[in-house]
């Protein structure tokens, strides 16, 4: 009999514990479910790893005015330039994954690390979205001989070494070069320049024979008779330059030249935390609004969420990897 009474008070304590337990797992997800609501709740900092005033710097202020009004909190720009967008990194690395700071990064990061630049890659961020692409062009002097990219192609097969190439060296405009070289079966002489300005300012007057540029450093020069496109590493062919042909309907499907910067935060962040920010990221992606600042900043606005921005900077980084000889001469 005192073992059945037992029996009944021990089964009546577990049914008690497990509704407690039940009780205690609901709250907690009721209070897990009311913190991502209310997320965020107060401003989000934005480390920009570059300096004010430049492509990355100009196309991230637009993200961020835009983001009181996506989130209904201020995104600041937080400006941490050094050692190619290293030092930044590395401080958004070593920030708490609470949801409340973010940074930007593009396929230079793939570029420096594979270059012994930095221990950090991509797969040291948890991927958060990307939103401004800057489509890459190969770009030569206008009095040179080469009016389509199929006569620079023959004449650099014929003449390996003699075309001078200008890049920043270990830079992603190297890996860009680098991987028209690698698909054409030719090879350049490479002269390296710290910035965009100045190694477009070389072409213009003849110090260098191409380069690659973008629509912000180099449209106004084509249309000023100085320099001439020859192709674009987009998807399809853009309306500003729609006499341009891309390198894919030259048949080279994998010279997709573009740089995407886009946002990461540091590893370990709420999953809850990581799609709300990248639906708002999405619905400020196609505000017309948005869409107008960036193209006036001389990019385009692509939209890729958590898991098809990872896999894009996998890709990327196989690619460099793979080339990484080419970068170290």
């Amino acid at each position: 009999m005192a073992r059945g009474k037992l029996g009944r008070a021990l089964s009546s304590s577990g049914v008690i514990a497990s509704l407690t337990l039940g009780l205690a797992a609901g709250g907690l997800a009721v209070s897990q479910a009311v913190q991502a609501d209310d997320y965020p709740d107060h401003a989000i900092e934005f480390i920009v790893p570059w300096s004010p005033g430049g492509g990355s710097d100009a196309l991230m202020r637009i993200i961020s005015n835009a983001a009181q009004e996506t989130f209904g909190e201020p995104m600041p720009v937080i400006n941490m330039p050094g050692v190619s967008g290293t030092i930044g990194l590395k401080e958004l690395a070593q920030k708490d994954p609470d949801g409340y700071t973010v940074g930007q990064i593009h396929e230079g990061l793939m570029a420096a690390n594979a270059t012994g630049l930095t221990t950090l890659n991509w797969d040291d961020f948890q991927p958060i979205a990307s939103l401004a692409s800057s489509p890459q062009y190969l770009v030569v002097n206008a009095d040179s001989d080469w009016k389509t990219f199929e006569e620079f192609a023959e004449y650099a097969k014929a003449h390996p070494g003699e075309i001078r190439v200008g890049a920043t060296l270990g830079g992603i405009p190297h890996v860009h070069a680098a991987m028209i070289e690698d698909a054409i079966g030719a090879q350049f002489r490479y002269v390296g320049f710290e910035g965009t300005g100045a190694r477009i300012r070389s072409l213009v007057g003849g110090h260098i024979d191409a380069s690659i540029g973008d629509i912000s450093s180099s449209l106004e020069f084509v249309k000023n008779g100085d320099l001439r496109f020859l192709a674009v590493g987009s998807k399809e062919r853009l309306k500003q330059t729609p006499d341009v042909p891309t390198f894919k309907e030259l048949g080279y499907d994998n010279l997709n030249l573009s740089i995407n910067r886009g946002i990461v935060a540091p590893k370990g962040i709420d999953p809850a935390k990581v799609e709300t920010l990248a639906q708002g990221f999405e619905t400020m992606s196609q505000n017309p609004e948005f869409i107008s600042r960036v193209n006036k900043a001389g990019a385009e606005v692509e939209f890729m969420g958590p898991q098809a921005y990872a896999d894009y900077l996998a890709d990327v980084d196989g690619t460099i990897k793979r080339l990484s000889g080419k970068l170290a001469r």
